[in-house]
C-alpha cells in the first residue's frame, strides 16, 4: 500500500512554521527549486537537504529556503548543520519554531541545562508537549529532585500525558538511586498499572536486579519475550542471568539521557496517533542527537522512514547502531527488511546469513533468516534457517507454532508434504484454534483429495476465527466444491470475492462453482475476471481452455471432476 510521503510542505507550515517555497522560479532558482519540491515529494531528506542548500547559495537569506534547509537537515539528524543554516535566518522571519527545536537539541547535547530552560521559559523550546517534561528533567540536573517530582505529578493530571509523565518520574526516581520509589510505580503500587513498551520493561527490570530481585527481573522478561522474543530484552536476560554480582544500573542516569528519553517518549505516541510522521522523526532524531548513545532513537527513526517507504534512509539509519550495541541484532533485522523493501533482496539475505553467521546462537536470527529467504522463494533455505531456529529453542512453549507453520508453507511448496502436514499439525498442538494453520493445512489436504471431511472442518474453524479473511472463506467455498456441495459452495464462495475482488484464483473458483450450479454465463464473466488480474502462466492457460471448451470437457480431459489449476 502506498503510503503519504514522509516530508509534506503543508505540513511542515503547520507544525513549525517554514514557509512553503512559492516564490521560488521567480527569483531565478526554478532548477533548484523543482528539483528540491521533487525530493520533498518523494520524502527523500537526503536529496531535498542538498538542492535547497544549492538554491540557497544562489539566494543567501531567503527564509523559505533557509527554513526547508533546516527542516531536511534536521530530518537526516544533522543538527550541527542544522543549527549553521538556522543561523542564517532572521528572527523576524518565519521558521523560528523549528530554529528553536534546533538550538534546543544542540544545546541539551553540549549540557547546556541553563540555556536551555532559560529558552523554555522565555517560549522558545520545543513546544507544549515536550517543554513540562523537559523543565521536569532539567529541575533534576540542577539537583531539585523535589521541583522535578512537582512537575512531573502535575503533568501527570493531564489524562493524556499521565502514563507518559509517571513513567518518566520513575525514571528520574530510578536515575538518583530511589529504586524502590521507581518500583512502586513501575509496578503501579503508587499511582495504578502503567501501559508499558520495550523501553520501560528494560528500565524497571534493571531496577528490580538493583533491589536483589533477580528472580522477579527474569520472569519480568520471560514474560514480555514470550510473545514477541524482543533481541533486546532477550540480551538484557541472558546478561541479568550470567552476572555473578549486582551491575550497576545504566538505563538512564542523568538528566540529559532524560531529556533524550522526553523526545524518544513523544516520537512514540506520535507515531502513534499523529497524521504525519513529521513531528515523531524530528523528534526521534533530536532524542539521538541528544544522546548518542539512545540508540533505540535511531531505530525509531529507521522504522518511521520505512512506514513512509523511505526504505533507502531507513536502512542509512538502522546501520548507524554500532556493532555491540544492545540493539544490534533488531538494527540489523530492520536494516534487512528496509533492503527487502527497497527491492535490493540480495543485500537483505546477505545481511541476514552474516548475521546468523556472527550469532548462531539466537534463534529470532534464525527465523529472520528463514522469512527473507522464504519471501525470496529460496524454500529450500528457509526451511534449513527455520530448522536451525527450532533446534534453538524450548519447542513446547506455544509462541513457537509459526515456525512450524512458516516451515510447513515452505514444504509445501517443495511439495514434501508429508513434512508440511507434519509441520502443520504440530502448530496446532501448540496453538490449536489458529485460522491460518487450519487455513493452510484444511487447503492441503484438499488439494490432495485427502481427508476432506476433516479438512472441512478445520476451514469451518478457520472461517470462524478470521470471517473476514477473503483467502480463508475462499477455501471455504473450495473445500465444499471439492466435496461436490456446489450449491452450498455458492456463497462462501462469493463472499471471498466480495472480500478480495481482485484475486485471480478466486476469481476463477467462483467461475468453476457457477458453471457446477448451471450459471455458465455468469462462469465465463468471472474467468474473463480472473485473467484481467494477471494470473500465473499455468492458471491463464487453464482458464483460456474453459472459456474455449468449458469446465466440463476440461475436467474430463484432466481425469477427474474438481481438479484444480
Amino acid at each position: 500500500m502506498m503510503r503519504r510521503p514522509l516530508l509534506i510542505l503543508s505540513l511542515v507550515v503547520a507544525a513549525l512554521g517554514v514557509a512553503p517555497p512559492v516564490f521560488a522560479q521567480e527569483r531565478g532558482l526554478a532548477g533548484a527549486y523543482l528539483a528540491a519540491r521533487a525530493a520533498v515529494i518523494d520524502g527523500d531528506h537526503r536529496a531535498a537537504a542538498v538542492y535547497f542548500e544549492n538554491a540557497l547559495a544562489a539566494d543567501p537569506g531567503n527564509p523559505m529556503l533557509i527554513g526547508n534547509a533546516i527542516f531536511a537537515n534536521a530530518a537526516l539528524g544533522q543538527w550541527g548543520r542544522a543549527e549553521t543554516i538556522a543561523d542564517m535566518l532572521d528572527p523576524a522571519d518565519q521558521g523560528q519554531e523549528l530554529v528553536n527545536l534546533v538550538r534546543m537539541v544542540r544545546g541539551l547535547s553540549q549540557g547546556d541545562l541553563v540555556g536551555t530552560r532559560a529558552a523554555i521559559e522565555a517560549g522558545q523550546g520545543a513546544g507544549p508537549l515536550i517543554d513540562p517534561l523537559a523543565l521536569a528533567w532539567i529541575a533534576l540536573g540542577e539537583g531539585d529532585m523535589g521541583r522535578a517530582t512537582e512537575a512531573f505529578r502535575a503533568i501527570a493530571q493531564d489524562d493524556a500525558l499521565s502514563d507518559i509523565a509517571l513513567t518518566h518520574l520513575a525514571l528520574a526516581r530510578a536515575a538518583v538511586g530511589d529504586f524502590e520509589g521507581a518500583d512502586a510505580i513501575f509496578s503501579g503500587d503508587e499511582f495504578g498499572p502503567l501501559s508499558v513498551n520495550e523501553r520501560s520493561i528494560r528500565a524497571r527490570a534493571e531496577v528490580l536486579v538493583q533491589l536483589d530481585r533477580v528472580d522477579a527481573a527474569l520472569q519480568l522478561l520471560d514474560f514480555f519475550t514470550a510473545g514477541v522474543p524482543d533481541p533486546g530484552l532477550l540480551a538484557l536476560r541472558e546478561r541479568i542471568a550470567t552476572q555473578d554480582s549486582v551491575p550497576p544500573y545504566t538505563f538512564l542516569t542523568t538528566a540529559t539521557q532524560g531529556l533524550a528519553e522526553v523526545f524518544h517518549t513523544i516520537a512514540e505516541a506520535l507515531g502513534r496517533d499523529a497524521g504525519s510522521t513529521t513531528l515523531p522523526l524530528l523528534y526521534a532524531r533530536a532524542a539521538h542527537g541528544i544522546d548518542p548513545a539512545h540508540t533505540d532513537a535511531l531505530i525509531l527513526a529507521g522504522q518511521i522512514l520505512a512506514e513512509a517507504d523511505q526504505f533507502a534512509l531507513a536502512a542509512d539509519a538502522f546501520l548507524e547502531v554500532p556493532e555491540g550495541d544492545p540493539q544490534y541484532i533488531e538494527a540489523q533485522l530492520g536494516r534487512a527488511d528496509a533492503y527487502f523493501d527497497d527491492d535490493r533482496r540480495d543485500e537483505a539475505v546477505e545481511v541476514l546469513e552474516r548475521l546468523a553467521l556472527d550469532h548462531p546462537g539466537l534463534a529470532t536470527v534464525q527465523a529472520a533468516l528463514g522469512d527473507i529467504l522464504r519471501r525470496t522463494e529460496d524454500c529450500a533455505g528457509a526451511v534449513a534457517a527455520y530448522t536451525a531456529a527450532l533446534d534453538l529453542v524450548d519447542i513446547t512453549q506455544s509462541r513457537y507454532w509459526f515456525l512450524y507453520y512458516t516451515r510447513g508453507i515452505c514444504h509445501d511448496v517443495l511439495d514434501d508434504f508429508d513434512a508440511s502436514e507434519a509441520d502443520f499439525r504440530q502448530a496446532l498442538v501448540l496453538n490449536p484454534d489458529q485460522p491460518l494453520v487450519l487455513n493452510n493445512l484444511g487447503y492441503s489436504l484438499v488439494e490432495q483429495r485427502r481427508s476432506l471431511d476433516e479438512a472441512l472442518d478445520m476451514i469451518e474453524r478457520a472461517v470462524a476465527g478470521r470471517p473476514d479473511s477473503g483467502y480463508i472463506v475462499d477455501s471455504l467455498g473450495w473445500v465444499l466444491y471439492r466435496l461436490g456441495r456446489f450449491e452450498e459452495a455458492v456463497e462462501p464462495m462469493e463472499r471471498a470475492v466480495a472480500l478480495l475482488p481482485n484475486d485471480p484464483i478466486i476469481n476463477d473458483h467462483l467461475g468453476d462453482v457457477y458453471w457446477m450450479v448451471g450459471r455458465q454465463r455468469e462462469a465465463r464473466f468471472q474467468w474473463e475476471r480472473a485473467l484481467s488480474f494477471d494470473p500465473e502462466e499455468a492458471e491463464a492457460i487453464r482458464i483460456r481452455r474453459k472459456l474455449e471448451i468449458g469446465l466440463d470437457r476440461v475436467l474430463a480431459d484432466e481425469g477427474g471432476v474438481g481438479e484444480t489449476q
